[in-house]
């Protein structure tokens, strides 16, 4: 069943003893994030801070940060659950009868019945705050790691249009506190909401800009989701929960939010100012220099009664965002075997900070297979950052780190099997010689076939037969000792 917004899932993970009340006054400088630090790290809890200094709101932090409340926050018990979800969809191939084409067109419908939903009133306009009223000094918005530039919204759904078409696009765009109404708009050259700036500033159009904090966790979620621009990420929060989400247009600008947010901010952003934002402490474990970002400009706040300020705090993995990545890793897979269809599997993993390695396992056929795998994964997407992708075969699980990097060792040889090429790198690659271009590393580990220059017969991988494998099993079962 879909949560109806934040506080369901609050209770939710409550009563599932997932979730930690602080009552003890806490300061949102610094001392929150070395206690939310500490907790994510060692497998904790989420936590609702009730008492924060100099805010009345409480703050939720590490409400995504495990595997289990991630796939609580989908409402599944198991990511694997969407997953498969995911891929009973997927069968968009040509049709090759009536029924064929009938079954395709009944899965895009199934998709697009989750259209998000207009409603004329909604909580997040409850409390309605605008001139002089509205200031983010309102917010416990917290100051993370000693060097940052500043405070910084860590959670914020930030919802742009295009100008040409008015589609809507929501995306998850850190924001840096300039003063009570003036804000970084820290949105990268490769994401939807910075090519809808560039359309307004060809265009020397003010933009308007609405940023959401909270609501139900798949909206949350989803604007994080590495969708196509003309896929609205309300629409796929819709799917993911079944059930369409609610929106509501805002009160002083035009563009629409989730009904049951928390807290709305509505603002707009001069294509021609900018202003420095940053530093910050960053996912990659180091702090993203600073450099010039458009600015927000906070002309409206609403907000429920008593509302929940939702934060995240990134720094050096494991944290939250590194189970928003694992699930996005999962959900997305169907779509990536769709396109590349010898993928098997695909391990972003977390000490990869999910675009410095990618592991994924194909079924190989051919020469060189692997290698067109992995150009068809630099092409694709967000994939096109990864600086090093690790080929292997169908039957090695790439969830396994040490099964990936004995094949890495055993199969390798580093004149032959190793590839680089150069484009586009992560903004926040500090290796590269220039920002967002760099070079990148193939690595394939797949067993080597005689035309990739490999004459000598490949040997075989000691195993043992499975009939000795299940009678030991069985053997040693008796005696109440499982194998």
């Amino acid at each position: 069943m879909a949560y109806k917004n934040l506080r369901e899932f609050i209770a939710t993970l409550k009563k599932a003893g997932e979730l930690k009340r602080v009552t003890t006054e806490v300061s949102p400088e610094l001392e929150i994030t070395e206690i939310v630090d500490r907790v994510s790290k060692s497998g904790g809890p989420a936590l609702l801070f009730e008492n924060v200094a100099g805010s009345d709101m409480p703050v939720l932090i590490n409400a995504f940060g495990s595997t289990k409340r991630m796939a609580m926050a989908l409402s599944v018990a198991d990511l694997r659950e969407k997953e498969r979800e995911i891929a009973s969809l997927l069968t968009l191939k040509f049709p090759q009868s009536l029924v064929e084409a009938a079954k395709t067109v009944w899965q895009i419908a199934e998709f697009r019945k989750f259209q998000p939903r207009l409603v004329r009133s909604a909580p997040c306009q409850e409390v309605v705050l605008t001139d002089n009223e509205c200031s983010f000094d309102l917010l416990p918005v917290l100051k993370c790691w000693p060097k940052d530039g500043g405070k910084f919204l860590t959670l914020p759904l930030v919802f742009t249009k295009n100008p040409e078409t008015g589609e809507r696009n929501a995306g998850m765009y850190r924001m840096q506190i300039f003063d009570p109404t003036t804000a970084g708009m820290h949105w990268h050259v490769h994401h939807d909401g910075a090519r809808n700036f560039q359309r307004h500033q060809e265009a020397g159009t003010r933009m308007d800009v609405a940023v959401s904090l909270g609501g139900d966790p798949s909206t949350i979620y989803s604007a994080t989701a590495p969708l196509p621009p003309d896929l609205d990420e309300m629409m796929f929060a819709g799917f993911l929960r079944h059930q369409n989400v609610e929106m509501v247009k805002c009160t002083t600008i035009d563009m629409e939010v989730p009904a049951e947010s928390e807290i709305v901010l509505e603002g707009y952003v001069d294509p021609q100012e900018r202003r420095v934002e940053g530093p910050f402490g960053d996912h990659t474990g180091y702090y993203s220099l600073a450099d010039e970002y458009p600015v927000f400009h906070l002309t409206c706040m609403t907000h429920r009664r008593n509302p929940v300020y939702p934060a995240t705090v990134v720094g050096k993995p494991p944290m939250e965002d590194c189970y928003m990545g694992k699930a996005t890793e999962r959900l997305f897979l169907p779509i990536l075997r769709l396109i590349v269809s010898e993928l098997v599997d695909i391990n972003l993993p977390i000490f990869g900070v999910f675009h410095n390695f990618a592991f994924v396992s194909i079924e190989k056929n051919y020469a060189y297979q692997a290698r067109k795998v992995m150009h068809a994964l630099w092409g694709m997407g967000q994939l096109m950052l990864t600086k090093i992708i690790v080929v292997v075969d169908a039957d090695v699980n790439v969830h396994d780190v040490d099964e990936v990097m004995w094949k890495v060792g055993a199969n390798v040889d580093p004149k032959r099997d190793v590839v680089f090429v150069e484009g586009p790198v992560d903004v926040l690659d500090h290796a590269s010689p220039v920002p967002c271009v760099g070079s990148k590393m193939g690595i394939d580990a797949t067993r080597k076939l005689p035309g990739e220059g490999h004459p000598r017969p490949w040997p075989d991988e000691v195993r043992m037969d499975p009939a000795v494998v299940e009678l030991v099993r069985k053997k040693w079962s008796e005696y109440g000792i499982e194998l």
